[in-house]
């Protein structure tokens, strides 16, 4: 068969991105609207074409291969040049596409929105949300929304806020002092408990084995288990502020840590081009004062 003339599909390009960008082919059949084993099968047929492996497969994990690294350069290259051509081509409106964590877009940003879209109502936003601990850009968004250990120097990326933790509660818990956490279980929106770990170190508390612990693996989850009295959550003040407000959250004692980390909103090349680009970008940049 001539491989130059009968070239991998684009489809078959797509799986690959998606299966590498969500680490799992069930996430990748749910992201494309295929059934699992139709991305499948489009993977074997880059395999059949190339004559290589795209990823090493094991129960538990799933890893490109180097020849598959090679492809995926190549598919994002090629797709994304695609869109640019669109994007440039075609006339039609579409939405300006954000990627952001779960918890973010939950406790954030739809705080936000009926003010977006009383000053903007024709402009579109589509909301991506992913609930991996890192944000990965997507080659299908415009920009993304991602945690930094501290502000980036890149100009496509403008911080939105700082993150400054917190621990939050039911009201009415019981809770008189930092001795009273003993009392309760300490709860965790990521599997590295680490935000607790920060927040205890910087008061020269006890370790995180001396406490009873209920991890979960979003914020979100965190935040509702702590409003619902399972314990206390540690939280970004700006992620907990709206709960606070209504009531429904309290911080009990303890003054707010700034760990130096920042959630920023990053740019992409294809969203520099859309139409709405600047009032977007502005208008969150708004938002990082409010």
């Amino acid at each position: 068969m001539d491989k130059v003339r009968h070239l991998p599909s684009l489809q078959a390009l797509q799986a690959l991105v998606a299966v590498a960008d969500a680490g799992s082919f069930t996430q990748a059949a749910h992201s494309l609207c295929l059934t699992q084993s139709a991305v499948s099968r489009k993977i074997q047929l880059l395999e059949s074409h190339f004559g290589v492996a795209m990823f090493v497969r094991s129960s538990r994990s799933l890893q490109l291969t180097a020849e598959g690294e090679q492809v995926l350069a190549s598919a994002r290259s090629i797709l994304e040049q695609l869109q640019s051509l669109e994007q440039r081509l075609s006339p039609q409106q579409r939405p300006f596409r954000i990627r952001m964590h779960v918890s973010l877009a939950v406790r954030w940003l739809l705080p936000r929105l009926n003010e977006f879209y009383r000053l903007h109502p024709d402009i579109s936003l589509s909301i991506e949300t992913v609930a991996t601990e890192i944000v990965e850009p997507g080659s299908d968004s415009d920009a993304y929304i991602v945690y930094l250990p501290a502000p980036s120097s890149d100009p496509a990326c403008s911080t939105l806020f700082e993150e400054t933790l917190v621990p939050v509660c039911k009201p009415g818990l019981g809770l008189g002092s930092e001795a009273d956490l003993k009392r309760f279980a300490l709860l965790h929106g990521s599997t590295d408990q680490q935000t607790w770990s920060q927040w205890l170190a910087a008061r020269g508390n006890k370790a995180l084995a001396d406490y009873r612990h209920l991890p979960f693996n979003l914020d979100e989850l965190a935040l509702d288990a702590a409003a619902r009295g399972l314990g206390v959550a540690m939280t970004d003040m700006t992620l907990a502020q709206e709960s606070i407000d209504r009531g429904v959250l309290v911080v009990p004692f303890g003054q707010p840590l700034k760990t130096g980390g920042v959630y920023s909103l990053c740019l992409q090349a294809a969203g520099a081009g859309h139409p709405a680009c600047t009032l977007v970008m502005q208008w969150f940049a708004e938002q990082s004062s409010g």
